[in-house]
């Protein structure tokens, strides 16, 4: 097929690309790529990444300034590209519905008047967001507490009624994701405790351990967006999935602790400051195995091992991995800070580096 990728640069998309390509489909991106200059290099620790970005044909353009011919041509669109995580949700809420859920309808609209056959969703099981303590399945309440959950339920809710005989919408909704990319974030559970654990040899956690998270690894994610490329119409057609494995259900204590046995030598404390996480969300994961016979691959176990793998060598103080190259949140506050940006987060310049 011929698929647009929308953030292809980012965390997800710079493993998707590879991975799509090797498929056999065609890749163009679209990217505002405004996390330029914080690529990770640990070609030994990468696999489906391959060592490092690829490069596609691509157009760099911010969501909400596409115009009609940005999706003309293609046979389905995957759209990556949002406000990714709850702290840049909180930086300006309207930013994040902007992004999220405004601009995110009005691609699938350009899409589905362009005659783009399937367009799937990275949505979030954090549009379960308080849950309680039972694994929720694709037809459980919503219940975000973030700008972040809340947009993913508005923009479900808004596309879904786009669906027809020529155009099937899909939503994907991801667990919480780790593991080795060439864009890396450490503003993930598993990588930033993995981080902690190899840099100072304390596992730090930044909650009080208790809340539950469905935990996925990047390279999972990716295979389970192709699966969702390929399956039949009618397998996929409207259709919600979570992805993820029921038995990757993890309390962000347990995390810690699997942490603390990959890397030796280290001890699980509670940082500064560690309170209870209103975020605490159990998920079942069965619809997506049987349906599109999709299972993952990685466990929480593998992806802290491989974590720990590629940083063990490189002595990352935490000042780096907490700072803007790998955090999403302090990366944009350095490009508004320094005028590179403007309060909209749209570039003021078009000559920033890589």
């Amino acid at each position: 097929m011929n698929v647009l990728l929308t953030g292809h640069k980012g965390y997800i998309g710079s493993v998707m690309t590879p991975l799509l390509l090797d498929a056999g489909h065609t890749v163009h991106g679209l990217d505002a790529d405004l996390f330029e200059g914080c690529s990770f290099d640990a070609s030994a620790a990468l696999s489906a990444s391959k060592g490092g970005m690829t490069t596609i044909p691509d157009t760099r353009k911010d969501l909400r300034d596409l115009r009609p011919s940005d999706v003309e041509g293609f046979d389905a669109v995957i759209h990556l590209a949002n406000l990714s995580n709850d702290p840049l949700g909180n930086l300006d809420p309207d930013l994040t519905y902007a992004i999220n859920h405004r601009a995110t309808v009005r691609l699938a609209e350009l899409a589905r008047d362009a005659g783009v056959g399937r367009f799937i969703f990275s949505s979030s099981c954090s549009l379960y967001g308080a849950a309680g303590q039972d694994n929720v399945s694709e037809e459980a309440d919503f219940n975000p507490v973030t700008p972040y959950g809340n947009a993913k339920v508005l923009a479900e809710r808004d596309i879904r009624p786009l669906a027809s005989d020529v155009f099937s919408p899909v939503f994907m909704r991801n667990g919480t994701v780790y593991g080795i990319s060439p864009r890396l974030r450490f503003d993930l559970v598993v990588n930033n405790l993995t981080a902690w654990a190899v840099a100072t040899g304390q596992v730090r956690m930044k909650s009080d351990g208790t809340p539950w998270r469905p935990l996925i690894h990047v390279e999972d994610v990716c295979t389970a967006f192709l699966a969702a490329l390929e399956a039949p119409r009618e397998a996929v057609h409207n259709e919600a999935f979570n992805v993820g494995s029921t038995s990757e259900n993890y309390q962000v204590r347990d995390v810690a602790t699997i942490v603390g046995e990959v890397v030796p030598g280290c001890q699980v404390s509670f940082a500064d400051g560690a309170s209870p996480d209103s975020r605490s969300y159990r998920v079942a994961f069965g619809k997506i195995a049987e349906r599109l016979g999709w299972t993952p691959k990685w466990t929480v176990r593998d992806g802290a091992e491989q974590v720990y793998k590629a940083l063990r060598g490189l002595k990352l103080a935490p000042e780096v991995f907490e700072g803007e190259r790998y955090s999403r949140i302090e990366h944009l506050k350095a490009l508004l800070a320094d005028g590179r940006v403007s309060p909209d987060l749209r570039w003021n310049t078009v000559d920033a580096v890589e």
